[in-house]
C-alpha cells in the first residue's frame, strides 16, 4: 500500500512558489524515521545501563559488610584463639588466612595477603614458560605504577623488579614479599585481632563492649527523722 504525501512547495527551493508536487511513499519510507528513533533510544538505555553496571562493580562501591557476610562458622573458637600467639600460626592456617583475607577486604588492602599468597605460588613453579608469564602477570596486577592491585612498596624495589623481567627468576619478588609480610605483621595483623570478625570466631566481645548489671540500690529509713542510708554493698 502506497501512501499520497502533499509536499508543500516552500519547502521546496529550487521549485516554483505557484507550484505544488506529488509523491508516492511507501509504507517503509513511514516506518523508517520511527525505526531509527527507536533504535537510538534503545542504544541509550544500553549504554546508560552499562554505566551503571561500571560503577556498582567498582571498587569504591563495595561494601566490606556484605563481603564480610560469608565468616566461616566452623571454625572453632580454640582454633582461632591460638593465631593470637603469632602471625605465622595466622597465615599458616587455611582457614586464618581466609579470615584476614576477609578483614582486609574491609580495610580495601586485601592486595597485600593476594600478593603474599601469589608469591608463595609462584616459587614453586618449575617451568620455565609458565615462570616468565606469572611473573609478568604479576608484574601488571601488583608492582608497576597505576597496578590495579599495586602493593605499598618502595620504588627501589619497583625498579629492581622490573629489571627482572627480561629473564625473570623464582626469586625475583622475594625481597617485595617480604616488605610486604612485614607489613601485614606490624600494622595489620594488631587490628585484626580487635576486630569484629576475629571477635566473632572466637566468641567474645570488643574492649568496651562488656555490659555490667546494676542492682537497685536499697535505701534504708531510719525512724524517727526518715533519714535514708544505702549499703555500697549493694552496687556492683
Amino acid at each position: 500500500m502506497e501512501t499520497l504525501v502533499y509536499l508543500f512547495p516552500q519547502l521546496n527551493f529550487f521549485a516554483p512558489k505557484e507550484e505544488a508536487y506529488f509523491k508516492m511513499l511507501c509504507p517503509e519510507d513511514l516506518l523508517a524515521p520511527r525505526m531509527k528513533a527507536s533504535n537510538f533510544r534503545l542504544k541509550d538505555k544500553k549504554s546508560r545501563l552499562s554505566l551503571l553496571l561500571t560503577k556498582s562493580g567498582s571498587h569504591e562501591n563495595i561494601s566490606p559488610e556484605k563481603k564480610t557476610a560469608t565468616t566461616n562458622n566452623n571454625i572453632s573458637p580454640e582454633a582461632a584463639l591460638r593465631w593470637r600467639d603469632s602471625f605465622e600460626d595466622l597465615i599458616r592456617h587455611s582457614d586464618g588466612v581466609e579470615s584476614f583475607s576477609q578483614f582486609l577486604r574491609t580495610e580495601f588492602s586485601e592486595e597485600n595477603i593476594e600478593f603474599w599468597l601469589a608469591c608463595e605460588e609462584y616459587k614453586t613453579i618449575d617451568s620455565e614458560i609458565r615462570l616468565i608469564s606469572k611473573a609478568k602477570h604479576m608484574y601488571s596486577v601488583f608492582i608497576e605504577a597505576e597496578a590495579p592491585k599495586e602493593v605499598n612498596i618502595d620504588y627501589a624495589s619497583k625498579v629492581a623488579i622490573q629489571k627482572t623481567m627480561a629473564s625473570p627468576t623464582n626469586t625475583c619478588f622475594d625481597a617485595a614479599q617480604s616488605k610486604v609480610y612485614s607489613l601485614m605483621k606490624k600494622d595489620c595483623y594488631p587490628r585484626f585481632l580487635t576486630s569484629d570478625i576475629y571477635l566473632h570466631l572466637t566468641k567474645r566481645k570488643g574492649p568496651g563492649t562488656t555490659m555490667y548489671r546494676r542492682r537497685s540500690r536499697s535505701c534504708v529509713f531510719n525512724e524517727p527523722r526518715g533519714e535514708a542510708t544505702s549499703d555500697s554493698s549493694d552496687w556492683l
